[in-house]
């Protein structure tokens, strides 16, 4: 009741100074409001080469992305920062084009100009969780709640999406029509096709990890998990991992930015806690990745390389999280739920590429290298020149 109450009052505050901030004049400018990052960054770079507009970025106190600034301006979206923050919904309500990565309670109360367009990017290429509509946890919340998110979902304009598949899965979850679904691919894939900047990546990772000029890399990368802001726990037997792999492999691990871990320093020279490193350039030097119910998935299938789904906890995960259907037949790896089974896999190299290959095809049809540039094209109205067409565009 009492959160509900608090929302409220945001809200109210939101809509009055964003009914005032209307009244002045509408510009040629495209604001980004960032949470995870790396699909405004790649969007708005895009457009920045693209068109002389001002460019707004709006960093979301859980936003960690290091924005360019000769790209644009970048504000602090916060309310601890009162200046920046009502600078940040003057550019909301007075921009031509909004750009968001995720669910932003905001924009319930955001009734933008008939001329500006609001486009979702999202933060991932697929969908293994159910979000938005289909959120299990919809049952339980208060109506108030419900359409307080649906009232959201209804600012989305357009939103981008990498494949017809997950053009489904937003009509289902954001309750969109087709002319609402917009097939540029997604902007932040664009880095899986830019094979000037692997190289300088795998040197760079090269000098600052020495160990994998020797070794094998095997990548470790959770998702979140309800609660574990409070009691976290790694569910893997490093002790086992280390006597079966560390004369072959090294074992780094990155956590959700959410959440923060002290790893043991009992397996030094193979356990690396890599939870500050972006997560492309680990993916970059992984040669195999363990992760679970993450979207990590979708990108790391581009690179055809070998994926494992440690899913200990599977039956808990689907009822509180809600998981698509079929996923362990889905998914483009073996799903395993110990350790044991995990270091079985791996000795075995019991992965099919084919089964990979396939993934990635299904899920980033649209995602072809130029994701960002085809939405650049759409939001300025401008067409490729001839020498352009047909290129990839990084």
């Amino acid at each position: 009741m009492a959160r509900e109450m608090a929302i409220s009052v945001y809200l109210f505050v939101f809509r009055v100074l964003f009914l005032l901030f209307k009244l002045c004049p509408q510009k040629k400018k495209t604001v980004g409001v960032a949470s995870f990052g790396d699909n405004i960054f790649y969007a708005t770079r895009a457009i920045h080469t693209q068109s002389s507009q001002e460019i707004i970025i709006l960093k979301d106190p859980s936003c960690r992305f290091k924005f360019d600034a000769s790209i644009g301006t970048i504000l602090s979206f916060s309310i601890k920062h009162p200046f920046s923050f009502l600078k940040s919904i003057y550019h909301l309500a007075t921009a031509t084009t909004v750009l968001v990565d995720t669910y932003y309670g905001f924009l319930a109360v955001c009734h933008f100009r008939p001329g500006t367009k609001c486009i979702q990017l999202w933060h991932a290429a697929g969908a293994l969780k159910q979000f938005g509509l289909l959120d299990p946890t919809i049952p339980t919340r208060s109506k108030k709640a419900n359409n307080r998110f649906q009232a959201v979902y209804d600012r989305f304009d357009y939103t981008v999406v990498g494949s017809d598949k997950m053009a489904e899965v937003f009509k289902q979850s954001f309750g969109l029509t087709d002319d609402r679904i917009l097939k540029t691919g997604v902007p932040r894939t664009d880095f899986f096709f830019d094979h000037d900047r692997h190289e300088q990546i795998y040197e760079k990772m090269k000098n600052k990890f020495p160990i994998i000029k020797e070794k094998k890399v095997l990548l470790y990368a959770p998702t979140y998990r309800n609660n574990q802001l409070s009691r976290f726990q790694l569910e893997l037997d490093l002790k086992k991992l280390y006597e079966a792999f560390s004369d072959e492999y090294v074992l780094f691990i990155k956590l959700h930015p959410a959440v923060s871990c002290s790893l043991t320093d009992d397996y030094k020279g193979f356990v690396y806690d890599v939870s500050r490193n972006k997560i492309n350039e680990l993916l970059l030097v992984t040669d195999t990745l363990i992760s679970d119910y993450s979207s990590i998935s979708f990108e790391f299938s581009l690179l055809e390389k070998p994926m494992i789904f440690y899913a200990y906890d599977l039956e808990k995960y689907k009822q509180e999280s809600g998981l698509i259907q079929h996923f362990e037949e889905t998914m483009p790896g073996p799903v395993v739920f110990t350790t044991d089974e995990l270091i079985e896999v791996i000795q075995f190299h019991s992965f099919d590429r084919n089964q990979v290959k396939h993934f990635a095809a299904e899920w980033n049809t649209f995602s072809i290298g130029n994701s960002s540039m085809a939405l650049a094209r759409f939001v300025t109205n401008t067409e490729e020149t001839t020498e352009e067409r047909g290129k990839i565009h990084v």
